[in-house]
């Protein structure tokens, strides 16, 4: 039989009545109160619940009422709080900051995201670089040692060389945004190259571009003789005799080897130098002996030499220091003073021109970190004053602005040169702040100098080394899209030639006007001239040019550049009799001329270049000719066919770095 649960309840009272067991009981209404001895407050009272002050028997303390009034309820523990690790000293930091960056590179988390481990390991990097500066060094060796980045790890990333220079780098820069995507991509390719940013040019320039233009200047059917030099990397430790053609980094030097022979020179370093060795002292004297019978001016010097940067050999970090790079400097300049002629040169700084290489500094870092470079600015300054080139009222200037300055010359032209190393992909410290586009106020400097030209009706020429465009390849993209913006403001009334090295190689660049949207003979404005150099390296001819110029106009009528085979150099080191053969390679204005009408006082200036691009896309015979003297007829300048004619031309069209990565094909820069 089943019962209901309510007779269950019926039938259990009915048993414990039998029984006399009680079944409900009613307490008092008032707390009892002998429960404790002593309350904090009134324990009979019936609008709060009762307090009574209770005594640990462990500790034998008093609990305080203020930990469970009910009025002021306590919301940290201030008296307990809980313990933190000891402080970590500076090698724990380092030990666990390589452990978590060898975590990172394993963690399935990423997936094959390379790009989100290389920044989250420059976190990382960071929190190093601000928290024990003096691992920095140590934290990049031993990674490159554990990811096999180089052989050389110490010698290239220790506290001697580039280790304080990264520090400092990581210690400033967004590494976990766009400066961390740029490092990633540019050092270790593990990211996509960001765009170029937006630019927003609203309020940059005083005054907008005159609507009409000025009217041209008139032909004065005067010529100037002007030099153009570039590149020399003098090598002072040069070894005749020393392997030439060594498979151990820079040559001509009495630690290179080849492999296959590691004991005995294949081929002895002839005393002019060879293809894979810089300038030894004897081919830089003999390009200068060679350079005033050729030019003719004997007699007269030139009216101007321009130098585009360069005096150091290719030597690795740990070899240079600072007394190496004044020792370069009071050498070359000089011997150009002495062997060129009463005329000024305007020179600028390379990115070889710099302890340790590659490198400038922004003054936005700041105190000793932002003049951590003042010492070449000042020495190299001096020196330009010392010989006569620099007036008086540029050397402050050009102390205190990175060595860029401004020259207002008598007849009326104006040279500006930059401290291109500002916006050269190899400077580390171009990644502290890369989404500013003028983070060391170079582009306002050249802004605010071509508006003065412009209100005085000067013509200017800008020196440089890094090229602005070409292949893209060397030059930042957000700085050099800016600059691209300030030479399209001033162009064509303003900015007559601007000149460059840095590539070794004969090359140029077309600036068009609307970021060259369109590219013809009506938007082509200014052009830009990149130098070839002395230095032979890598397989290449010595050479320097010569340009013919209007001394009213300042436009180039003709550019003669002259070379000397590095091949026939070995045959040389018999006899004392004779050196080197310098001669004419070639005349810009003859050999892509033939077929432009073009008079013989009109300049090549970026419109006749335009038509003759315009020449080399329906006649590549004109492309291979180009690439041939690129190379300054070098034996060993492979040709250019196929894409590469199509790539050579776009170079040509690209003034800047933005332009040729979104224009043209990659891989065809260089002949070297």
């Amino acid at each position: 039989m089943l019962f209901s649960p309510s007779a269950l309840l019926v039938l259990a009272s009915a048993n414990a009545l039998a029984s006399g067991q009680q079944t409900a009981f009613t307490v008092p209404g008032a707390f009892p109160t002998s429960l404790y001895s002593n309350y904090y407050n009134n324990p009979t009272a019936t609008s709060e619940q009762p307090q009574p002050v209770i005594s640990d028997p462990v500790t034998h303390k008093v609990f305080p009422y203020a930990l469970t009034d009910p009025n002021v309820i306590p919301q940290n523990d201030t008296e307990d709080p809980h313990p933190l690790p000891p402080i970590a000293g500076s090698a724990k930091l380092l030990e666990q900051a390589i452990a978590q960056v060898k975590s990172i590179s394993v963690n399935p988390i990423f997936g094959s995201n390379q790009c989100a481990r290389c920044q989250a390991s420059l976190e990382v990097a960071k929190f190093l670089a601000l928290s024990a500066p003096d691992q920095g060094s140590n934290f990049a060796v031993a990674l490159c040692e554990y990811f096999n980045y180089s052989s050389t790890c110490e010698a290239n990333y220790g506290p001697l060389t580039l280790g304080p220079i990264l520090t400092q780098v990581m210690s400033f820069a967004d590494v976990g945004g766009y400066d961390g995507q740029l490092l990633c991509a540019q050092f270790l390719g593990l990211c996509t190259y960001p765009e170029t940013l937006p630019l927003n040019t609203t309020g940059w320039f005083a005054k907008p571009k005159p609507k009409p233009l000025p009217v041209p200047r008139q032909p004065s059917g005067e010529r100037l003789k002007v030099l153009h030099v570039s590149d020399l990397h003098i090598d002072p430790r040069y070894a005749n005799g020393a392997e030439a053609n060594c498979t151990s980094g820079l040559c001509c030097r009495e630690n290179a080897y080849n492999r296959q022979s590691p004991h005995s020179p294949l081929l002895p370093a002839p005393r002019f130098g060879y293809f894979l060795c810089d300038s030894p002292y004897s081919l830089i004297a003999a390009t200068l002996e060679a350079i005033p019978p050729l030019a003719s001016t004997e007699s007269t010097g030139f009216d101007f030499t321009l130098f585009t940067g360069d005096l150091l050999a290719h030597d690795p970090s740990n070899q240079l220091s600072r007394a190496y790079t004044e020792y370069a400097e009071v050498v070359l300049f000089d011997l150009l003073k002495r062997m060129l002629g009463p005329g000024p040169v305007y020179a600028t700084l390379g990115n070889h021109d710099s302890y340790p290489s590659d490198l400038a500094a922004s003054y936005s870092l700041g105190g000793e970190l932002g003049q951590q470079f003042g010492w070449l600015y000042d020495h190299i300054t001096a020196l330009w004053n010392y010989e006569g080139w620099l007036p008086e009222d540029s050397v402050e200037y050009s102390r205190a602005h990175y060595a860029a300055y401004m020259v207002k010359r008598t007849d009326g032209l104006r040279i500006i040169s930059l401290n291109t190393n500002l916006w050269y992909r190899s400077n580390y410290f171009n990644y502290i702040n890369a989404s500013d586009p003028d983070t060391s106020g170079m582009m306002r400097f050249l802004t605010d100098e071509l508006q003065d030209a412009e209100d005085a009706g000067d013509r200017v020429w800008i020196i440089g080394h890094v090229f602005s465009g070409w292949d893209g390849s060397n030059s930042l993209m957000n700085p050099t899209n800016l600059f691209y913006q300030i030479v399209d403001r001033f162009s064509p009334h303003v900015i007559a030639n601007i000149f460059w090295g840095h590539s070794h190689e004969d090359q140029l660049s077309i600036f068009y006007t609307n970021n060259a949207t369109v590219m013809n003979t009506d938007t082509a404005q200014t052009l830009s001239w990149t130098g070839p150099s002395v230095t032979p390296l890598t397989n290449l001819n010595t050479g320097f040019r010569v340009y013919e110029i209007d001394s009213a106009t300042f436009e180039v009528l003709d550019a003669y550049t002259y070379k000397t085979p590095v091949d026939t150099f070995s045959a040389l080191d018999s006899q004392i009799q004779y050196g080197p053969t310098f001669e004419l390679e070639y005349s810009t204005r003859e050999t892509y001329g033939a077929n432009i009408p073009w008079s013989n006082n009109d300049p090549l200036n970026a419109t006749w270049w335009q038509l003759v691009t315009e020449q080399m896309a329906v006649n590549s015979t004109l492309v291979e000719i180009f690439n041939t003297y690129q190379g300054k007829s070098s034996i060993l300048t492979p040709p250019c066919t196929g894409e590469c004619v199509t790539a050579r031309i776009c170079y040509i069209r690209s003034g800047s770095a933005s332009i040729a990565t979104q224009n043209c094909q990659k891989g065809y820069g260089s002949v070297q």
